[in-house]
């Protein structure tokens, strides 16, 4: 069932035994390709199913602190006793690509809900093939060839923008870099780069640079172009990050929202 017209399906009628099979899990990423983004509620999925069904989809990333039975599982919540990069997460209140400052994005992310916030803490999601494919063609031509620095501190100071210099010299230490702001797929197909690491186009002077960026932003993520997932407990949400942004709209930090993820490696390169 869709969701929008440019993004998402529901997926009804399966069962959380199901996602177990190599049949479903095909499927599943097929349509995950076509669509951007995969929802199914209420399927209640346990640790083990989710990191089942993830690594049917390619190979799962291992938490180099887990906090639980299973190291593939991650915790996000905004409180410290729950997660322990609960601090970080409110740069996830601004849209972004996972994996946007290294050679190699995921290609997927999967959360689980246990809990959800009593307000807020809905996730967004736009696609990056539609944000491209709408744009006029005399736009398509003025950013090609184009690129962008990302960075983490780009955005972190977006979530803290009054941050010291100690800790603004803690984020530099995470390396950033420079990628395509039109990235060229291995099938063919063409996605926008974008988001919270964004940090500046390369060669350009600050404000035509900021000002491009913004203008790319807005359009990307414009209304009509927009899901907007609202939680239940149990629901399962997946999203192809190599064709999407997405962010979470933002919720107090002591609420008791908590979502168990997974994340997908990548195997296609920014190019």
């Amino acid at each position: 069932m869709p969701l929008t017209e440019h993004i998402g399906v529901e997926v009804l009628g399966l069962t959380s035994d199901d996602l177990k099979r190599t049949d479903v899990a095909s499927e599943l990423d097929e349509l995950l390709a076509r669509h951007g983004v995969l929802v199914f509620r209420r399927i209640h999925v346990d640790d083990a199913a989710q990191v089942a069904f993830s690594t049917k989809l390619g190979e799962v990333q291992k938490m180099p602190r887990a906090e639980g039975e299973f190291p593939e599982i991650f915790v996000v919540s905004l409180d410290p006793a729950k997660s322990s990069s609960a601090a970080y997460l409110k740069g996830t209140f601004f849209w972004h690509i996972d994996g946007a400052t290294d050679p190699v994005p995921n290609k997927a992310t999967m959360l689980a809900a246990k809990a959800v916030a009593a307000e807020g803490g809905e996730t967004e999601f736009c696609s990056t093939y539609v944000a491209y494919d709408t744009l006029p063609d005399a736009t398509k031509q003025a950013i090609e060839g184009l690129r962008v620095l990302h960075s983490f501190e780009a955005a972190q100071l977006l979530a803290e923008p009054d941050a010291s210099d100690a800790t603004r010299a803690g984020w530099r230490q995470r390396a950033g870099r420079e990628q395509p702001l039109v990235w060229t797929h291995q099938d063919g197909r063409r996605s926008l780069v974008l988001g919270a690491t964004a940090s500046h186009v390369v060669g350009w002077d600050a404000a035509p640079g900021d000002a491009l960026l913004a203008e790319l932003h807005a359009w990307s993520v414009a209304e009509p172009r927009v899901y907007r997932h609202h939680w239940s407990v149990g629901d399962l949400v997946i999203w192809d990050n190599r064709g999407t942004m997405h962010r979470a709209v933002p919720y107090a930090t002591d609420s008791p929202r908590v979502m168990h993820r997974t994340t997908i490696f990548g195997d296609e390169a920014f190019t």
